[in-house]
């Protein structure tokens, strides 16, 4: 129990390092909650920021999920001995998916932040790709296609959530966590979509922003 709790609050912790608030005040002595969307995210400070910053937003936020998973599932594995009964690898994965959940509602409501982070896109990739990185590749793609077909992030990322929570559960029916895991990982698809909430909408209204790609005018 005292690896599951060690764990969680460092997720907690960790997620609640906010790079998009680093690194648009380091490259623009701005806070990009002040900016654009007002969002704490790698999209809206590539817009207000540039694009070095905006991928190094996105970067730095995939790897801090993928680290609290990594602890939560490390440490699981260190503190106990796999047996029949007990299949120590199966449940690290699902002290893996707590630690993203975590992580998750640290990025969204950072405790060093005032509580006022991003949507979760971003760490999610870290996160699933320690506990489904087949899930997240396959998310991946239909995130990459999605944005060459329509140009909208927003519907690109939730699109690809949808993806990989439904892929967690066709890919990763197995085990004694199994429920618990997909539970999770629905719990942080959920969160992404009740984010996304005033996205939705303006898709809705067909008044969403596009991005440009190529020589593609803005619309």
């Amino acid at each position: 129990m005292i690896y599951a709790i060690i764990s969680v609050v460092l997720a907690y912790l960790i997620g609640s390092i906010n790079f998009a608030v680093i690194f648009s005040k380091f490259f623009t002595k701005k806070d990009v909650r002040e900016m654009g969307s007002g969002n704490a995210g790698a999209t809206n400070v590539l817009r207000t920021a540039g694009l070095l910053p905006g991928i190094l937003t996105f970067v730095f936020d995939a790897l801090k999920g993928f680290l609290a998973c990594f602890i939560g599932k490390t440490l699981f594995l260190s503190g106990f001995e796999a047996s029949d009964s007990f299949p120590a690898a199966e449940y690290a994965i699902y002290l893996a998916f707590l630690c993203g959940l975590f992580c998750m509602l640290g990025h969204v409501f950072p405790i060093f932040f005032k509580f006022r982070g991003g949507k979760g896109v971003a760490v999610a990739v870290g996160i699933f790709y320690v506990c489904c990185p087949l899930a997240i590749t396959i998310g991946l793609v239909c995130f990459i296609l999605s944005i060459l077909i329509s140009r909208i992030v927003s519907l690109s990322s939730l699109l690809a959530t949808v993806t990989v929570v439904v892929c967690s559960g066709l890919f990763y029916n197995k085990g004694a966590a199994f429920l618990w895991q997909l539970i999770l990982a629905a719990l942080m698809g959920l969160i992404v979509f009740l984010k996304h909430s005033d996205n939705i909408k303006r898709l809705i209204k067909g008044e969403e922003k596009h991005i440009k790609i190529g020589r593609k005018k803005d619309v």
